[in-house]
């Protein structure tokens, strides 16, 4: 699937990161821009026992004796049966307020028909089933979004739209006056001090609201300025429309329109040609980089086309087709001329002179009380690119970081894990390439969808490490080609041969269904898990288990940043348009190295640093 972006503006203020794949807004080509995005509302924070709000009346059964019915293929009929007792088990779950377990059901459904082996583009059934569940799936989400309690964590509102519905009037002439013969407007970017831009610095100047945003914003920033710079300046755009990220996204890579569906931090739409891939791994419109050259490519491609960057970033709002057409009804080619004439709607009249007050106020931080601010440290990272599925798990453990850190690094994954027989630029704490491309190596290709890592501490044991990862001693020792009576020493490397019990590449956790007699301890032995882990993961408040019900059995899937849970040591580390025509393809990305194939042998040598 490819990727459009969203018209700017106003944005809905409940921003999250997608549950899977988010609903595609339906633009006409080239000509309009996407639908208005309703207006903010800033949702109360959601208590810890928040039930699912109620199903949305789009949302019913699946339609899948219909699908199935008109497949003459009796595996596809049989994957569409799964996919739909996966999907109404997410609906029984999302109605009972078990959003986590929801969630993984919704996402299991995809990934069957993703892991399937069965091109989903060259079977109608099959293609149809799949953009059924997703629009089904899309709806629960936008639906639970729009009352405050998303499947995602929230992100916070753009500094725009945290000004609500104030009024902005145009300034006096005086104030314009003193403001132009104040403040600095140096830039690579026309800056003009008009009437119109006048009156938004001093509405923004006035509203604490708006102050508050835009300092989180432009401390924000400091984490992806020098990327997104570098970006712009490659792509022979000015260095101050980083800006536009401001009114997008309050430079949040991960920040979600609940109402069209638009993302990243540009807000693109999940339908369009921009070079942005889009599946039910990963989603580069969050990917801060790749996204970026995107959004460059764009809004050069609109200048070239208007020749006056006002008029494209008027175009990036409202969409080239549409003020082209102005254009040529009034005779102007001129962003003000248009503005005076009423050629636009209001919204995209406001967003130009938005943007330049926000630049302007940017570029005066010690009058705007902007100076006293702490950015963000830069993100820095190193790239490998690697095509088998990975547990991110593992990641984090051979390059000696937590889990977190490496979801922050890759906002665009949607998983925990990396996509199977897809091709992925894995982001890891700069300076660990090389500890990752020799430690991976240890493990077999088709075993780092579960097996961890770990390096010894001081005092640990081997049947410590075993117990840490619940699997055997006999096999742990196997696994490193090590003698019944060896011993480790601190610093030791140590692949952990943890069995995969999940069917979907890592990505789900694999189900099972108690039988009579079956008590939590049992299970719990059974699957080499805790009793502590079942209960958590099963939400269960009691050791009952009734027969029947199906549970998990192995972690699930936490989509977005999330803490993971980690051993007793900090080491124990596993082992298109707006309009439709939004451009060119744009492929981003830094040039990444390739991690080198795993040895044949599943065993790892005991290593020492």
């Amino acid at each position: 699937m490819t990727v459009v972006p969203m018209k700017p503006g106003r944005r809905a203020s409940t921003a999250v990161r997608p549950l899977l794949l988010t609903a595609a807004c339906a633009c006409t080509v080239f000509l309009t821009g996407c639908p208005q995005a309703g207006t903010p509302t800033v949702a109360a924070k959601t208590p810890a026992n928040a039930t699912a709000p109620a199903l949305p009346k789009t949302v019913g059964g699946n339609n899948v004796q219909t699908a199935e019915q008109t497949s003459t293929n009796p595996r596809v009929a049989s994957l569409i049966a799964q996919v739909d007792r996966s999907y109404r088990s997410g609906v029984t779950n999302y109605r009972n307020g078990q959003l986590d377990a929801a969630r993984l059901d919704f996402d299991f459904a995809v990934d069957l028909m993703l892991t399937s082996g069965i091109d989903i583009k060259a079977d109608s059934t099959l293609s149809d089933e799949f953009e059924r569940t997703v629009d089904a799936v899309s709806a629960l989400e936008m639906d639970a979004l729009k009352q405050g309690n998303g499947f995602s964590p929230k992100t916070e509102e753009a500094p725009i739209d945290a000004v609500g519905e104030l009024t902005f009037p145009a300034a006096s002439p005086e104030l314009t006056a003193n403001l132009k013969s104040t403040l600095n407007v140096t830039s690579d970017l026309p800056l003009v001090i008009n009437d119109e831009v006048a009156g938004y610095i001093n509405a923004f100047a006035n509203s604490p609201a708006f102050h508050a945003h835009m300092l989180r914003s432009l401390e924000r920033a400091g984490k992806y300025k020098d990327l997104i710079q570098s970006v712009l300046k490659q792509e022979g755009v000015p260095q101050d429309l980083i800006y536009l990220a401001v009114a997008e996204s309050g430079f949040q890579p991960q920040a979600m329109n609940a109402s069209s569906g638009a993302g990243g931090m540009w807000q693109f739409m999940p339908t369009g040609a921009y070079g942005l891939a889009r599946n039910g791994y990963f989603d580069e419109r969050f990917d801060p980089e790749k996204s970026s050259r995107a959004y460059a490519r764009y809004i050069k491609g609109l200048y070239n086309q208007f020749g006056d960057w006002y008029l494209a970033m008027a175009g990036y709002n409202w969409g080239p087709g549409n003020i082209q057409k102005a254009v040529q009804r009034t005779g102007y080619a001129d962003f003000w001329q248009l503005y005076r004439r009423n050629a636009m709607p209001r919204e995209t009249k406001n967003y130009v002179p938005q943007i330049l007050a926000a630049i302007i106020m940017a570029k005066n931080p010690e009058k705007y009380g902007l100076d006293k601010m702490n950015p963000d440290a830069p993100v820095l990272f190193d790239t490998v690119h690697v095509d088998y599925s990975m547990d991110l798990r593992l990641a984090a453990d051979v390059t000696g970081t937590s889990l977190a850190n490496i979801v922050s690094l890759n906002p665009a994954l949607l998983r925990l894990s990396t996509p199977r027989d897809i091709g992925y630029d894995l982001h890891l704490p700069q300076g660990t390439k090389d500890n990752f491309t020799e430690r991976i190596a240890a493990i077999p290709e088709e075993k780092r969808v579960s097996w961890r890592f770990h390096e010894a501490v001081a005092g640990e044991t081997l049947d410590q490490v075993a117990q840490l990862f619940h699997v055997s001693s006999s096999d742990l020792l196997a696994a490193n080609d090590l003698p019944p009576d060896a011993t480790i020493e601190t610093g030791d490397d140590l692949v952990i041969p943890v069995a995969n019990s999940s069917g979907g590449g890592g990505a789900h956790p694999l189900q099972y269904t108690p039988r009579r007699g079956d008590t939590l301890v049992t299970v719990a032995d059974r699957f080499n898990v805790s009793t502590e882990n079942l209960r958590d993961w099963n939400h269960l408040s009691s050791s009952y288990l009734p027969a029947g019900r199906k549970i998990y059995v192995a972690e699930p899937v936490r989509l977005g940043p999330s803490r993971g849970r980690r051993g007793r040591s900090a080491s124990a580390r596993s082992a298109n348009s707006r309009g439709s025509s939004r451009g060119a393809s744009a492929r981003g990305g830094k040039t990444s190295s390739r991690g080198k194939a795993a040895v044949a042998k599943p065993a790892a040598k005991k290593r020492r640093r």
